[in-house]
Order: structure tokens, then C-alpha cells, then sequence
């Protein structure tokens, strides 16, 4: 233990006189939470809603039928009370919920007014703010051609109520996301860079006559980088809440055990791409063509899912970076439990097994 804990002073004094690994560990965490602070507008189709009819009569369903025929809505769910509603955007598919009052087309033929509550889960700003804009269209494209020949003047008025977000703040989106991003550059890709820089200078050889185990010299290269991803994730929370106003919800401790999970996960990435890259360059080539763009493009951080094609949908699923998004999104916007995030903490867990095991009996191949 001695020898590794001297190794692992080592590989920080290391880290801490490079002057470009500083920049890559502390500058650009920052400067990219800034940058993605600002709002990136996105079409919205094929959006997850749930509809509350408390009336059930023929204006409703026709409401119901033209919102769903529209292309920018599916319909998930049909809900019985109001006290559906807060769990079943808990559980994170649902993006908007429109509810109907009761009498609604007896009161719009009546009086010539009727309300519709649309509520959206604003931990995605744009999507919310879009979607509402989609809805509140097509009811009032609705109303125009249905009773264009009647002298009542009727009118519907949404009323529009945003969960999570109520500002429709863009860093609420982004932090979650900028935080992915950081996380795998300097777990996955300064690991994988700092391994295969022992190979390529020919210092491996040293490292393995040396009394320290192969599993020795894997810690000691990956604990650094386990400390100072720690050290950035609570850096982005911090500035998060400080400048964007971006709330913690949930349990600080959950929060803090997704954070290391991903980073465990980043770090098994890390080794695995040391194994496969021959030189620094090739290693940071594989890192930003499997890692870096994946994350901003495939994982939901920039981009919604739904809007993907099929192929790609499916291939968002083997994106580390997604189920991480969407876990600290509904820890820290949403204030969920881990009951609603096990999905999302199982996958993780499993991708960090499985590539621990392909790493580590690579690395040992390609040590002998």
C-alpha cells in the first residue's frame, strides 16, 4: 500500500507541472459550462404527452384527435385524476400532460370559453416551451375552423404551467449535459492518453519490473483522474446553482453516487481504448470519434432523442453519456428517488462491468 500510495503522488505531480493537462483538467470544464449556457433550439416531434378528459365529450375527443394527428404528439398515456399527473412525469417519458376541465363542450357552446391546462416538464426548457406553442396552435387552428361559421365569439385559453423549470432556464438542460461531456474527457480520454504515453515513451516496462502489481499501476493511473473528476463534477454543480440558478432537488447523496458511477464507467472506457491504441494520437483520435461526439450528439445533451432517426435511436442506447443525463436530470431537477432512476443506474453499472473485464484481460495480454 505504501508503494502504491507513493505512485499515486507520482502520477499527481505529474499531472499538476503539466501545464496543458491543467488547462484540459480545470479550464474547459468551465468555459464549456458557459458556453452551453445558451439555448440551442430544436424542432420537437413525436413528443411522449398524457391527456386528463375530465369531460369526455365530442370537442375534447376532437381536440384529443387533431393534437395526435398532428405529428408533433403521441399519445403514452390516458389519465383518471389530477393525482396522476406529478408521478407520471416522475417517471420521465411524459413531456407534457393536457387537461381537459369538466363540461368542456357544454361551456365553450355555452359561454363561448373553455379551458385547457397544458403542464410540461420543463427540465428541458426548449422542449417544453415548444411543445406548449405546438399545443396552444393547434387549438386555436381547431376552434377557428370548427366554429368559423357562428357569430359567438368562442375562445379557448390554455393555461400553460411549466414543472421543474418554471423559468425555462437553457442551463437547466445543459449542466447535466456539460457535465457528461467533461467527466468523459478527463476520465476516459486523459486516462486512456496517460497509459498509452507510458507505452509509447517505453516507461511501462519500467513500471512492470518494478514491486508494483499490473492492477497496482492501473490505480494508481486512474485514481488522479477519479479525484479530479469528483473535484470538477462538484466545480459544475456549484457554478450551476451560483450563476444559472440550477437547483439540486434530490438527495445530494444519490446525486454524488451517479456522478462516481459514470466516472467508474469513464475511467473502464479509458483503459479499454489504452489497450486498443498503439500511440498519444491514436488515443485521442478513438477518444473523440467514440467518445466526445457520441456524447454531444447521440446521449440527449444537445439534441432530443426523438427526433433521431430509428438507426440512431438505437444506437443512443450504448451511449454512457445518455443514461447519465438522464438520471442526474431527474435526480437534480426533479428530486427523484433511485426508485425512479434504477434503469438508468443498472445500464451503468452493467456497461461498468462489462468493459472492467475486456480492459483489464486486454491490458494484461498486451502487458505479457
Amino acid at each position: 500500500m505504501k508503494q502504491l500510495l507513493g505512485f499515486i503522488r507520482k502520477e499527481f505531480r505529474h499531472i499538476f507541472r503539466d501545464p496543458r493537462t491543467m488547462i484540459i483538467l480545470f479550464g474547459i470544464p468551465i468555459v464549456q459550462l458557459l458556453l452551453f449556457g445558451y439555448v440551442i433550439t430544436t424542432e420537437i416531434k413525436d413528443a411522449h404527452i398524457a391527456i386528463l378528459d375530465k369531460s369526455n365529450d365530442e370537442v375534447t375527443r376532437e381536440i384529443t384527435h387533431k393534437l395526435l394527428s398532428s405529428g408533433y404528439f403521441k399519445l403514452d398515456a390516458m389519465l383518471d385524476n389530477d393525482g396522476q399527473i406529478d408521478n407520471i412525469f416522475r417517471q420521465g417519458n411524459i413531456k407534457e400532460v393536457v387537461v381537459f376541465q369538466q363540461d368542456f363542450g357544454k361551456k365553450l357552446e355555452r359561454d363561448g370559453k373553455a379551458d385547457v391546462q397544458v403542464i410540461a416538464d420543463a427540465s428541458d426548457p426548449n422542449t417544453a416551451q415548444l411543445l406548449s406553442n405546438y399545443t396552444n396552435a393547434i387549438v386555436q387552428d381547431y376552434l377557428q375552423k370548427k366554429f368559423i361559421n357562428y357569430q359567438v365569439p368562442y375562445e379557448i385559453k390554455p393555461q400553460v404551467r411549466m414543472l421543474f423549470n418554471e423559468s425555462l432556464k437553457g442551463a437547466f438542460m445543459y449542466v447535466p449535459g456539460t457535465m457528461a461531456l467533461i467527466l468523459i474527457i478527463i476520465s476516459a480520454m486523459m486516462t486512456s492518453i496517460t497509459i498509452v504515453r507510458e507505452k509509447e515513451m517505453g516507461t511501462m516496462e519500467i513500471l512492470l519490473v518494478s514491486p508494483l502489481k499490473s492492477h497496482h499501476i492501473i490505480i494508481g493511473k486512474v485514481t488522479p483522474y477519479l479525484i479530479l473528476s469528483v473535484i470538477n463534477a462538484i466545480t459544475i454543480v456549484v457554478l450551476g446553482n451560483l450563476v444559472f440558478g440550477v437547483p439540486v432537488r434530490g438527495s445530494l447523496i444519490l446525486l454524488m453516487f451517479v456522478v462516481i458511477l459514470y466516472i467508474m464507467l469513464a475511467l473502464s472506457l479509458g483503459i479499454l481504448i489504452s489497450t486498443i491504441a498503439a500511440s498519444q494520437f491514436s488515443a485521442m483520435f478513438v477518444s473523440i470519434m467514440a467518445l466526445m461526439l457520441p456524447t454531444m450528439l447521440l446521449s440527449g445533451f444537445i439534441y432530443p432523442i426523438d427526433n433521431m432517426p430509428v438507426v440512431l435511436q438505437v444506437l443512443s442506447n450504448i451511449m454512457p453519456a445518455r443514461w447519465f443525463i438522464e438520471a442526474v436530470k431527474a435526480v437534480m431537477l426533479k428530486g427523484v428517488g433511485a426508485g425512479y432512476i434504477w434503469k438508468q443506474l443498472l445500464i451503468m453499472i452493467g456497461m461498468t462491468t462489462v468493459f472492467l473485464v475486456i480492459s483489464m484481460k486486454k491490458f494484461k495480454l498486451r502487458l505479457e
